[in-house]
C-alpha cells in the first residue's frame, strides 16, 4: 500500500502529461550522462556535429571568465580606442599596452580568437566586429569596467549563496545598497556609480524613447535620475518638454551641475529626498523609473510605485524600463542579472506577470508592454493612472 501511494500522489498533483514527460526527461539525462551513449554520439556521423556543439558550449561555460578578463583587459589598456584609429603592429600595440612581446601576443590572439580584434595586412591588428562596438563606447567601457566587483564577489559563488546579507565588493560600489539611511551618502559616496549610470544610460535611453516616444507629454519625472542622463537625452528628442528629477540629496546635487552643463537648468528642476520614504513631487504627466525597481524586493517596489501613483493626476502615466524574466536572451535574467543582484545584496528580476501585479495593487488601471528593439534586455512596462 505504501509503495502504491508513492504512485498514485504524484497523480493527483500533476496531469498524466507531466508524469509521462518527467519520465522521458528522467530517462534521456541517464542516457546522456552515460560514457557510451556520448562516445558512440560523438562517433555516428547523424549526432557528432550535435555531440560536439554541445561539447563546445559546455567548455565555453568553464571557460565564460577567462573571456570575460581577456575582454576587461583589453578595455583597461585602451586597445579598442587605439585601433579605432588605425591597426597597429605588436611591437607598437606592447609599447602601448606596457607588456612584454610574450604577453601582448598572448592576448591579441585571444581577443582575435574572441572576434574582439582581427588580424589585418603586414602582420598588424585591428578591430573586430565585437570590439568596433566597445571604441570610443565609455559607457559600455564603464560597465565591463565595473565587473571587476562583481568578479571578486565570484570567486567562490556557493560561499556568497551561504552568507546572504554580509558585505560584498559590488556593495560597496553601490553605496546605497548596504545603507541604512541612503540619504546620509555624501556626494564622494555616490560619485563612481553615479558617474557609470551616467555614461552607460544613453543605452537604456534610446531603447526606452524609441518604443515609447514622450512627444505626446507635457512634463517628466525622473525618480532615481541619477545625474541626469535620461533626462538630457529625453530634452534633446522633445524640446518642449519639462524635465524634474528626484534622487538621493548628494545625487541631485550632481544632476543640478549635469543639467546646467547641458544648458538645461531652465527646464528642469532637482528634488533631493529617499522615494521610500519622501512624497515625490507632484505635476508631472510622465513618471520615469529607469533600472530602478530591480534593485529592490517587492514591499519596496510597492511602497515606490504607490508613490509614483500619488504623484500623477488621473491619466498620467508610469514608465518603467529594466530588465524582464522571460524576455530576449534567457541568461541574461535568469543567470547574470540574478547573480549581479545577489552580489550587489538585494534586488530581482521579475516577471511581466509579477509587475502587472504589484502595479494594480499600486493603483495603476492599465498596464502593457514593449520591448526594445536591441539586445540590452530592456523590458518596458508603461502603467496608466
Amino acid at each position: 500500500m505504501l509503495g502504491l501511494g508513492r504512485v498514485v500522489a504524484p497523480l493527483r498533483e500533476y496531469s498524466w502529461f507531466q508524469v509521462l514527460d518527467d519520465r522521458r526527461l528522467a530517462l534521456r539525462d541517464r542516457i546522456y550522462a552515460s560514457a557510451r551513449f556520448q562516445r558512440g554520439a560523438a562517433s555516428f556521423l547523424p549526432t557528432r556535429l550535435i555531440a560536439r556543439r554541445r561539447a563546445h558550449d559546455l567548455f565555453d561555460l568553464c571557460a565564460g571568465f577567462v573571456y570575460s578578463q581577456i575582454l576587461a583587459a583589453c578595455v583597461e589598456l585602451g586597445i579598442f580606442d587605439l585601433l579605432l584609429d588605425e591597426p597597429r603592429d605588436l611591437r607598437a600595440l606592447a609599447c602601448h599596452c606596457g607588456l612584454s612581446t610574450d604577453a601582448t601576443t598572448r592576448l591579441l590572439d585571444a581577443a582575435v580568437s574572441l572576434r574582439l580584434l582581427q588580424r589585418r595586412s603586414r602582420g598588424r591588428y585591428g578591430l573586430g566586429p565585437l570590439g568596433a562596438s566597445i571604441a570610443k563606447n565609455p559607457g559600455l567601457a564603464g560597465m565591463i569596467a565595473h565587473h571587476r566587483h562583481l568578479y571578486a564577489d565570484l570567486i567562490d559563488p556557493v560561499s556568497l549563496m551561504r552568507r546572504s546579507g554580509s558585505p560584498t565588493e559590488l556593495g560597496k560600489y553601490w553605496p546605497y545598497a548596504a545603507a541604512r539611511q541612503p540619504g546620509d551618502l555624501s556626494s564622494e559616496d555616490v560619485a563612481s556609480y553615479s558617474a557609470l549610470m551616467t555614461s552607460s544610460q544613453p543605452l537604456v535611453a534610446d531603447e526606452v524613447l524609441d518604443a515609447y516616444p514622450l512627444d505626446g507629454h507635457r512634463c517628466l519625472l525622473d525618480v532615481g535620475g541619477g545625474e541626469g542622463a535620461f533626462l538630457a537625452e529625453a530634452a534633446a528628442r522633445f524640446p518642449d518638454l519639462r524635465l524634474m528629477l528626484f534622487d538621493l540629496p548628494a545625487v541631485a546635487e550632481r544632476a543640478r551641475a549635469f543639467l546646467s552643463m547641458r544648458g538645461l537648468t531652465g527646464r528642469s528642476q532637482t528634488f533631493g529626498g529617499d522615494f521610500f520614504r519622501d512624497s515625490l513631487p507632484k505635476g508631472a504627466d510622465v513618471i520615469s523609473l529607469i533600472r530602478i525597481a530591480l534593485d529592490h524586493d517587492d514591499q519596496k517596489v510597492l511602497v515606490l510605485l504607490r508613490a509614483a501613483r500619488a504623484a500623477l493626476d488621473e491619466g498620467g502615466v508610469l514608465l518603467v524600463a529594466e530588465p524582464l524574466q522571460h524576455v530576449g536572451h534567457e541568461p541574461i535574467a535568469s543567470a547574470y542579472f540574478e547573480f549581479y543582484l545577489m552580489a550587489m545584496g538585494r534586488g530581482r528580476v521579475r516577471t511581466r506577470e509579477e509587475f502587472t501585479t504589484l502595479l494594480t495593487r499600486a493603483g495603476f488601471k492599465k498596464v502593457q508592454f514593449r520591448k526594445g528593439r536591441r539586445v540590452l534586455q530592456t523590458g518596458i512596462a508603461i502603467a496608466t493612472a
